[in-house]
């Protein structure tokens, strides 16, 4: 009862309190049920009560994804504006905002056509930006870059480097960001996120999609291509296939003629 009346209460807001989305209450609840089954585990409850719990439904949202022509677009549009090279990494990789923003020039390797994430950028109200590591172990990860990234990313350290002689700054360190602020320091997320709405809202022909809009075309065009679910869980960085599988699943084609098929070939059509 006492769960029951704190999941209602937190999505109407009550109290004064801000309303949270029934996602957000899911997060609670998870949180809850782990808590309360180590409890259980160690006899200090005898029940974990939330396993009683079912948690607000989240309502199906049908994603942003970028059709070719409107990829082509939205760069045509972007051309020449300092947002260019973070979303061409963006659709090239389907890094997160907070990844590509604490991309350091010693994570690039334009050699061997990779980079390496290793950390991520996030903005808090109590702690302002902090630079922080990856919440799983498949967060941390390398990922190929395609031929036309790695050309754009070896013009972007270039035009990096005459920007910081001009200001008498010097060569950049190793350790440099990638897509840092015209001074060079830590890009706040959510004035990244600022920059893409004004960008797409003066480009025509493109829909007012989201910057994260970018990840979810990457990792359809993946699908596309017929990459498995599991090398696409490990370069988009989910703790786990069956997260790509809940968000991107609508997306797989249905094969099950082929596995007719294929079932048909192993035996020699002697069934």
């Amino acid at each position: 009862v006492d769960l029951n009346e704190l999941y209602g209460a937190l999505l109407r807001g009550d109290d004064g309190r801000r309303a949270i989305a029934p996602r957000t209450v899911g997060h609670v609840h998870r949180v809850l049920h782990r808590a309360l089954g180590h409890g259980q585990r160690w006899g200090v409850l005898q029940q974990n009560v939330a396993e009683l719990i079912t948690p607000p439904r989240v309502a199906a949202t049908e994603l942003e994804i970028l059709a070719p022509a409107q990829v082509q677009t939205v760069l045509t549009g972007l051309k020449g504006r300092s947002i260019y090279s973070v979303c061409v990494t963006a659709l090239a990789t389907g890094m997160r905002r907070g990844e590509l923003l604490a991309l350091r020039w010693c994570d690039v390797y334009l050699d061997g056509a990779a980079v390496q994430v290793e950390q991520s950028l996030e903005q808090t109200k109590k702690f302002g930006l902090r630079f922080k590591a990856p919440k799983t172990k498949y967060g941390r990860r390398r990922i190929t870059l395609p031929p036309s990234a790695v050309a754009e990313l070896r013009e972007h350290w270039k035009a990096q480097q005459e920007a910081r002689l001009k200001l008498g700054l010097g060569k950049a360190p190793a350790e440099s960001l990638v897509f840092p602020t015209w001074e060079f320091k830590p890009r706040s997320p959510n004035s990244l996120t600022k920059e893409w709405r004004e960008a797409v809202a003066r480009t025509k022909g493109v829909p007012r999609v989201t910057l994260h809009s970018l990840r979810h075309t990457h990792a359809s065009h993946l699908i596309a291509a017929g990459l498995d679910v599991l090398a696409i869980s490990r370069r988009l960085g989910h703790s786990s296939p069956t997260i790509t599988l809940s968000i991107y699943g609508h997306l797989f084609p249905n094969a099950d003629d082929r596995a007719a098929n294929a079932i048909e070939t192993a035996f020699g059509g002697k069934l």
